[in-house]
């Protein structure tokens, strides 16, 4: 199921929420939406997945227009879609299974069905034999597994995932990310995955869109995100992710030997990441590199390389280096003077 977003706006009093975004996202991928909070994000999901009506623009799933659909039809469009939140929004009152078939039972299948897909669920989210558990005996990681079963249990055609993560911890969001990365693959879903998390775009999406106050300032695969950001934004997570801002000096992606920053960002992508470009353009050009911190990261099995540099010698020399770079497949940010 593709969904395409045609100039969406949706304004609360004087709060341009989302401000005139089109998106194509397509069938059978796992798309990510990144912001900070109050970019948007919410109120755009809120939009997609039918929850509200933008005040202009249209929402498209596949080729039928869904946004302006009558009260039946809604209600009807609604239920193949899939939700998962990140405070799980589970019932305390009922039990794992009594959880998953919950919508289920809202829409009249008979009880023996319910059993039999409860079940399946159960085992495909790695609970089996945790059917009958009170949620609140349940690790956040269970719980959140749970509500995965239950997002899936009308079968869905479109999953979305409202910073499913967030209240999670490294170790368990990197299993939830795998069961979701594992469970497009065996339904080919559309998942469409909202997250203030670069790492969650980095290990589960295969296409990212970047917002900032309502309006999209990047888009793309992730690999080309990553290996070459064009938004403020976009540079702004990256700086976050890989370590390279002082508060994230002991991240496990870069290696610092120095707490500066360095004058150039250089990002190095695929083969790039094993080649010996610095000291081959040390040699020709004669200028010297000061290597202030480096790291490599695997974004979608493609490693992508970031290093904070100095570069010494005269202007000329420091433009033919730069120009080197370049044609070497290096994307170089040089870091502007405050």
């Amino acid at each position: 199921m593709q969904i395409m977003l045609n100039n969406l706006k949706r304004t609360y009093g004087t709060l341009h929420a989302v401000n005139g975004i089109s998106l194509f996202i397509p069938s059978n991928t796992i798309y990510g939406i990144i912001g900070k909070s109050g970019a948007g994000k919410s109120t755009l999901v809120r939009l997609i997945s039918l929850l509200e009506r933008p005040d202009e623009g249209e929402v498209h799933f596949d080729d039928t227009r869904v946004d302006n659909l009558e009260k039946d039809s809604l209600i009807q469009r609604r239920r193949r879609i899939g939700m998962i939140f990140q405070n799980f929004n589970l019932f305390s009152s009922r039990n794992a299974e009594q959880n998953i078939a919950y919508p289920l039972e809202i829409t009249g299948v008979p009880k023996q069905q319910i059993t039999e897909r409860v079940d399946t669920l159960l085992s495909l989210v790695g609970l089996e034999g945790r059917g009958k558990a009170p949620i609140s005996t349940l690790s956040g990681g269970q719980k959140q597994r749970v509500a995965i079963a239950r997002a899936l249990a009308t079968d869905p055609d479109i999953l979305f995932c409202d910073e499913a993560t967030s209240a999670l911890d490294p170790q368990t969001t990197h299993a939830i990310l795998a069961l979701l990365k594992e469970i497009q693959r065996k339904m080919s879903l559309t998942v469409v995955m909202i997250t203030h998390q670069m790492e969650v775009v980095r290990d589960a999406c295969d296409q990212v869109a970047v917002l900032d106050d309502g309006v999209v300032v990047e888009q793309g695969l992730v690999t080309d995100i990553f290996a070459n950001p064009s938004s403020e934004v976009t540079k702004e997570f990256l700086t976050h992710l890989v370590g390279l801002d002082e508060s994230s000096l002991s991240d496990d992606h870069m290696v610092h030997w120095s707490k500066k920053k360095g004058a150039y960002t250089l990002r190095f992508r695929g083969g790039t990441t094993d080649q010996p470009i610095l000291s081959k353009i040390s040699r020709q050009i004669g200028v010297d590199f000061n290597i202030r911190a480096g790291g490599v990261q695997k974004v979608s099995d493609v490693e992508i390389g970031t290093m904070l540099v100095d570069i010494s010698g005269s202007d000329e020399e420091k433009k033919r280096a730069i120009e080197a770079l370049k044609q070497m497949g290096v994307v170089v940010e040089e870091e502007v003077a405050e």
